[in-house]
């Protein structure tokens, strides 16, 4: 009895205890339960009520994405609003990244790559590559598509995911080849131009309109470069709403993208057309400008390209072809090469002011003048008797020059070449393509050549020839120096800049030196190197010839003319690389039948489509 008792005291204890942990572990799970709640529920209020506005910034960023849409670029249009640069509507091949899985493009891209010919599966994966696979941004593969291959990947839709043909403004040069080089061309950012902008690419936005991203086109050279700024335009596109992975939900809202400023460049479109005709096919270069105010009006170089070929993806066999015209994408109006005897205004202006020559004075001229053992002949192999300056620069006479140069020296050359421009980039906008030329002097050469400077080297330069250099550009505003009087200007592209277009600056020369200079100038067109070419039935004009030698190759010419006379409103430099012949007889006519297109456009139109007709039917 007592046994059977104690036996069930002990399981009534066993049975209390065991009741007693179980409530223990209630009583502590509730409590935890509480303040984990209590901890969650703070902190669910702190982030909606102080941190709500920013956590729902964050979650639209991560869910909503805007599809980039490239802007139309600005159009380009000469003096008098006709069309130099536009767009049109063209096919333009596009990938979409996240439309699949990255593992899966492969496949897509060699279909491609089959469909397109010209454009490998590796060149279709390094663009998908530099955009990412989970970018939503559409990715441009190719652009202005035949109407084929338009055919073929609509008819083939299904099979290519993720591949889209959406009609995209392209550049268009309505002239062709006019004004190629002034002009220029535009092309797809590379990697290292984006790098070069990198301080102004903001990746998704441009709302300020400076921030460039992969697949904008850019301005490559000329107007098109130089003014990027203006005709770009503002990045717009699509707002999409995607999902964690990626994939579009739904079309929130667009973004129209802000087409580019249109330009007014100086150009006047149908001198241009006259200059392009009167160089034709000679390898060389013309620039008209106003020698008042700098305006550019004709900018000419040849061999020249059709910049609408940049709009697409160049075949090889066409850039074979481009690539045979010995340079066609170097414009050298802005190159620099020996001007020849056009120097000799400067060598007029630095005789007169340096105090060394007055205007009346005179020098004998010979066949030719030995100095340190070297004969350096005059052209005509002669001389031309006793003359002064005026007659010696419409005789061009290289003696009278020689002694002028020897007396002079070196340092006033340089001096007043600089003054005239020589050896600076003249203020063009063009500025990545301008040469500053060559102004040599005995330091140069010490230290470049590693030589003294000798005499014969000053003789030279008197003429334009040895080491000096200049391009069309900077002998355009040193003849302009004696046409207006005496002032130095700043050649420029655009209409409306009014800072440059007042711009002049005084050389400071003497009235009798612009006089001099003035009449040696005239002469050259009433008796000398230029009497015939002269147009007075027209207008009355100031000019100077120049031949340069080149050896082993044939002669440079040169000829640079203003008119009229005594009010000049153009002025024109015609070059000849490598032509032979004189500047007078090859780069004359040229220049001439510039002017005369500048002063009777009608006439000189017809004149032109009789041409064309003659040509046409020789052919």
């Amino acid at each position: 009895m007592a046994i059977s008792t104690r036996k069930k005291i002990v399981t009534t204890q066993g049975t209390e205890r065991s009741i007693g942990q179980r409530s223990q572990a209630i009583v502590l799970f509730c409590l935890s339960a509480s303040i984990l709640l209590g901890f969650l529920g703070s902190r669910l209020a702190y982030l909606q009520l102080v941190e709500g506005d920013r956590n729902r910034e964050l979650a639209d960023e991560n869910r909503i994405r805007l599809i980039a849409k490239a802007p139309e670029r600005g159009r380009i249009l000469d003096r008098n609003g006709k069309l130099l640069a536009t767009s049109r509507l063209a096919h333009s091949l596009y990938l979409w990244p996240i439309a699949q899985p990255e593992e899966e493009w492969p496949t897509t891209i060699a279909k491609l790559a089959e469909i397109l010919d010209d454009i490998t599966a590796e060149e279709i994966r390094q663009k998908l590559d530099q955009e990412g696979y989970d970018s939503p941004n559409l990715v441009r593969i190719a652009t202005a598509l035949s109407p084929r291959i338009v055919t073929h990947i609509t008819e083939h839709n299904g099979e290519l995911p993720g591949v889209q043909i959406s009609p995209e403004a392209v550049r268009y040069y309505p002239n062709g080849d006019i004004a190629a080089h002034v002009l220029g061309y535009t092309g797809e950012i590379t990697p290292a131009e984006l790098e070069k902008f990198a301080d102004q690419f903001s990746g998704d936005e441009n709302e300020d309109g400076k921030s460039y991203r992969l697949q904008d086109v850019v301005g490559k050279s000329g107007i098109e470069s130089a003014f990027e700024t203006q005709l770009r335009g503002v990045w717009g596109g699509q707002q999409v709403e995607v999902d964690a992975v990626g994939k579009v939900l739904q079309v929130l809202g667009q973004k129209p993208p802000q087409p580019g400023n249109a330009v007014y460049v100086t150009i006047d479109l149908e001198l241009q057309k006259a200059a392009e005709l009167a160089l034709g096919d000679l390898k060389g270069a013309v620039v008209a400008m106003n020698p008042q105010n700098g305006e550019i009006l004709a900018m000419v170089s040849h061999p020249n390209f059709d910049p609408n070929i940049f709009s697409t993806r160049i075949s090889e066999k066409t850039w074979a072809q481009l690539q045979a015209k010995e340079n066609p994408f170097v414009n050298r109006a802005l190159r620099a090469f020996p001007p020849a005897s056009t120097y000799k205004i400067i060598t007029t202006a630095a005789a007169l002011e340096s105090g060394g020559y007055s205007p009346n004075d005179y020098l004998n001229t010979f066949a030719y003048l030995s100095v340190g053992g070297i004969q350096f002949w005059d052209h005509n192999n002669a001389g031309f008797g006793v003359i002064g300056f005026a007659e010696a620069m419409a005789y061009s006479s290289d003696t009278f020059f020689y002694q002028v140069g020897r007396k002079v020296g070196v340092d006033a050359l340089a001096e007043w070449s600089r003054k005239f421009s020589y050896g600076s980039r003249t203020g063009i906008e063009l500025v990545a393509e301008e040469s500053k030329g060559l102004v040599p002097d005995p330091a140069w050469k010490e230290e470049v050549i590693g030589e003294q400077w000798y005499v014969g080297n000053t003789i030279n330069m008197s003429i334009g020839q040895g080491d000096l250099q200049a391009s069309l550009l900077q002998v355009a505003l040193m003849t302009a120096v004696p046409a207006n009087g005496g002032y130095m200007v700043r050649p420029h592209l655009r209409l409306d800049d009014v800072a440059a277009k007042t711009w002049r600056k005084s050389l400071d020369l003497k009235p009798s030196t612009v006089a001099i200079l003035q009449q040696g100038l005239r002469d050259v067109m009433t008796y000398g190197t230029g009497q015939g070419l002269n147009i007075d039935d027209i207008v009355v004009t100031a000019g100077k010839s120049g031949t340069a030698e080149d050896p082993p190759r044939e002669n440079h010419v040169w000829f640079t003319v203003y008119g009229p006379y005594d009010n000049p409103e153009i002025l024109v430099v015609a070059f000849g690389e490598n032509s032979g012949g004189g500047g007078s007889s090859i780069a004359g006519p040229i220049a001439m039948q510039v002017m005369k297109a500048y002063f009777q456009p009608e006439q000189a139109k017809q004149e032109q489509e009789e041409a064309k007709k003659n040509a046409a039917s020789t052919q």
